[in-house]
């Protein structure tokens, strides 16, 4: 009775902090479909939206490299509840001053947030669930994690197909549901800070065979920025935007669905299919959005994920950490590295090129060179494996 009353407890801790990580990562992208009508009111471009997108980035970048051992010096709890109440004040900010500053500022708020629960959740979510296999672990956080990523933006694009605003009932139902999330991390277990302090900067390495990985990670998640940042304006032009959150949500929230089969290839193999996906699903994501088929968007957006968020972002991450041995954690910095330097430089050029070129002429080049890059890439891979295998 008392191992069952003690799984019990344990499933239930679980359960609150993914609760706690789906409305941390829901926060993210909740505002998405509210981007164009906010530089409208502006009086700014694409440009000026995707600068504030990416200032999500610049949150997440000095708590990636620089403050990798806070966890044990204030513990994993701490650091989820920040999270929470960072995600409340980034969503409060956008109820209260909704602009393109705000949204810069609460992005930035948001990366921090993110950065902080991506460095303690895996191993929490671990000790919370004791005595079961690790992958249980894994499969809640990746779960809450791709479900809340996709979420908020899905939810605000419903309350917009029926009445358009510039401030959604969804960021006040957001602001119930985190708090309920705050009130229920209040109550998990807490882990004692570790009297062994580790540095707290963390830079980033990549060993050898390794770099291939990060550089496909770069492509997947440029594809996915831009689907975040840049699709809602171009689905403007067809009265389509109110749709761009099920977008977000395909492309963000499906990738969890093949994940069990990018689990039973080779980290290689994995990497190689996910590459060979992309450029066919960007194609597709664009062409519907220039054309105004909505289906052709949804439909990409999905076959998108399976390798942004499923054979390369699995393969490549497994490839990585079977390559770098001791350094686990400096090579999983640099793989994080390159991942979100994808998600935000490309996107801001291309916004920076709609202005200017308008949305056909722009996406076309970022499709062209997305497919020299996939072919360069998947050139580099096949010589890693042959230089670590001969």
């Amino acid at each position: 009775m008392n191992r069952a009353m003690s799984r019990s407890l344990s499933s239930s801790g679980a359960v609150r902090l993914a609760f706690a990580l789906c409305m941390i990562t829901t926060a993210v992208n909740l505002p998405a479909p509210l981007y164009n009508a906010i530089a409208a009111r502006d009086g700014l471009g694409v440009g000026a939206t995707t600068l504030a997108f990416a200032c999500y980035v610049a949150g997440i970048m000095p708590v990636l490299l620089g403050l990798n051992g806070l966890a044990e010096r204030v513990g994993r709890k701490a650091l989820i509840i920040t999270a929470l109440l960072l995600s409340l004040c980034a969503t409060s900010l956008l109820l209260i001053a909704p602009s393109l500053l705000a949204l810069g500022a609460a992005r930035f708020l948001l990366g921090v947030g993110t950065a902080l629960m991506s460095a303690v959740a895996p191993a929490y979510m671990q000790s919370l669930l004791s005595g079961e296999d690790s992958r249980v672990a894994t499969n809640y956080v990746t779960a809450s994690t791709a479900l809340g990523f996709g979420l908020g933006a899905a939810v605000t694009s419903l309350f917009l197909l029926h009445t358009p605003s510039i401030s959604p009932p969804s960021l006040w139902l957001y602001l119930v549901a985190a708090s309920l999330a705050l009130v229920l991390a209040m109550t998990l277990k807490e882990n004692p800070p570790s009297t062994m302090k580790s540095p707290m900067l963390r830079l980033p390495r990549f060993p050898k065979g390794a770099l291939p990985f990060g550089l496909a990670i770069m492509l997947a998640w440029a594809v996915v920025g831009l689907v975040i940042a840049v699709l809602p304006s171009a689905l403007r032009q067809h009265e389509l935007t109110a749709w761009s959150g099920f977008a977000t949500f395909g492309i963000c929230s499906c990738g969890v669905l093949f994940q069990p089969w990018a689990r039973k290839l080779s980290p290689y193999r994995a990497t190689l299919l996910g590459l060979v996906i992309l450029p066919i699903a960007y194609g597709l994501v664009a062409w519907g959005a220039v054309q105004g088929y909505l289906v052709a968007v949804l439909l990409g957006a999905v076959v998108a994920s399976s390798a942004c968020y499923g054979f390369i972002y699995l393969g490549g991450l497994s490839g990585v950490l079977a390559l770098a041995g001791a350094s686990s954690t400096q090579a999983s910095a640099g793989f994080f590295l390159l991942a979100y330097l994808g998600f935000s430089l490309p996107v801001m050029t291309t916004g920076v090129l709609i202005d200017y070129l308008g949305h056909a002429a722009a996406l076309t080049l970022f499709g062209a060179i997305l497919l020299g890059a996939v072919i360069a890439v998947t050139g580099l891979l096949v010589k890693s494996i042959r230089l670590l295998f001969d």
